[in-house]
């Protein structure tokens, strides 16, 4: 059976480590897409209020990568991770810290709403799968030209760019792997 690593990320309490950024995405990592609300929760042409929510980071959801040599792996946060990465980001100021498919700096997008998933709490509509220790976030669009792509389609999700070490690795047969990502897809 195929073996592939599973390689947990965190921050370390320097600076060389953290999110640097969250971007607007086609094909999120964490396979799951925003939702952009009016009034209605829905798209309009009228009254729009330009807002876009969704997860950043999803606790303990393997994301599949294959590096530039060919090699396999995945790569997970746990909730206590995510909370660390979380909780600097917004220390730092970060909110603005946005940009398209991890290359454009984009301004008028920011972000005004975060929150960790918690069992205690409500957890929004259409979200309820999320993970204990997920990171869901709210960003208001101003930039006409990002929210027509947000519209079009051109951008359905979040994705967090930074830099993290390794806080463990273990191998997992990939069918294993392959059932957790599915059941915490669904």
């Amino acid at each position: 059976m195929d073996k592939l690593p599973v390689i947990y990320l965190t921050i370390n309490d320097d600076e060389e480590t953290g999110l640097d950024a969250i971007s607007l995405v086609d094909s999120p990592a964490i396979e799951r897409e925003f939702l952009a609300f009016n009034k209605q929760h829905k798209f309009s042409l009228n009254e729009e209020k330009r807002i876009v929510s969704g997860a950043a980071m999803v606790a303990d959801y393997p994301i599949y990568r294959k590096d530039e040599e060919g090699r396999e792996y995945y790569v997970v946060f746990d909730a206590e991770s995510i909370r660390k990465i979380a909780y600097r980001f917004m220390k730092e100021g970060k909110t603005n810290a946005t940009n398209l498919d991890h290359e454009t700096p984009v301004d008028g997008v920011f972000m005004f709403e975060s929150f960790l998933i918690d069992e205690t709490k409500p957890t929004p509509k259409g979200f309820d799968k999320l993970t204990n220790g997920s990171w869901f976030v709210s960003y208001k669009v101003d930039n006409d030209e990002v929210w027509k792509q947000v519209k079009d389609g051109t951008f359905k999700g979040f994705s967090v760019e930074g830099v993290f070490s390794e806080s463990r690795k273990m191998d997992v047969d990939k069918m294993i792997i392959e059932e957790i990502e599915k059941a915490l897809s669904s």
